[in-house]
């Protein structure tokens, strides 16, 4: 057997192992997008929990990847701890150096994928309104807008001719604040809306990956 086959063959099926679940990575961030783009806010739940799932499997694949990385390392006599490209940089004559810069080169661009598919799901989450406290607000205005029960006008005071009645906010207002967004939910179902959305915000700022980019020596 040639000198240090065993290793990066091992190297090489946990690469792509983690190549495999870097694309689904993004298949979840593109389908996740898609709902919120359709308004499906009742599945970010499921969505934020294949996330949760698929970056748990990454967590373990980089523990599997330094354990294999190191092993090599050894191998070919050099230091623990070494990034792709310096491992391809020692790699011996053959087939090594071209299989592991194949990998390096796949990984970069589906971290630039998963990128922009981050930047946009996070965008679409973060100016999603909070329907709790949008809730909270339009109750505030339609109690501020009711005339207290107890206060009569001074049959004897008139209104300035120029002066204009001070509109306000009318319930009608309010009303139409509550609009489509808050219309058949009870405080139960906002509270797990609202919910839902800071789970697959924080699932999402998860997909950043700085331990795989440093790797790859894109830090």
């Amino acid at each position: 057997m040639k000198w240090g086959t065993v290793g990066a063959d091992e190297l090489s099926a946990t690469l792509w192992r983690e190549r495999r679940q870097l694309d689904f990575l993004l298949f979840l961030l593109e389908t996740q997008l898609l709902h919120l783009r359709a308004g499906n806010w009742h599945r970010l739940d499921f969505t934020a929990a294949e996330l949760e799932k698929v970056l748990e499997n990454l967590r373990f694949e980089s523990l599997a990847r330094g354990v294999e990385t190191a092993g090599l390392a050894s191998e070919w006599k050099a230091p623990d701890h070494l990034t792709l490209p310096s491992l391809i940089s020692i790699a011996p004559p053959g087939i090594w150096p071209e299989l592991l810069e194949d990998h390096r080169l796949a990984m970069a661009a589906l971290l630039a994928k998963i990128d922009d598919a981050v930047a946009a799901n996070v965008a679409l989450l973060q100016a999603t309104p909070s329907l709790g406290r949008a809730a909270r607000e339009v109750s505030e205005l339609d109690a501020v807008s009711q005339p207290d029960a107890g206060s009569q006008p001074d049959a004897g005071s008139q209104p300035d001719a120029g002066s204009q009645p001070d509109v306000g906010l009318q319930p009608d207002a309010c009303s139409d604040l509550a609009g489509s967004d808050l219309a058949g939910f009870d405080d139960l179902a906002v509270l797990a809306r609202d919910a839902n959305v800071q789970r697959a915000v924080a699932a999402t700022q998860g997909a950043s990956l700085p331990t795989l980019r440093d790797y790859l020596g894109l830090g």
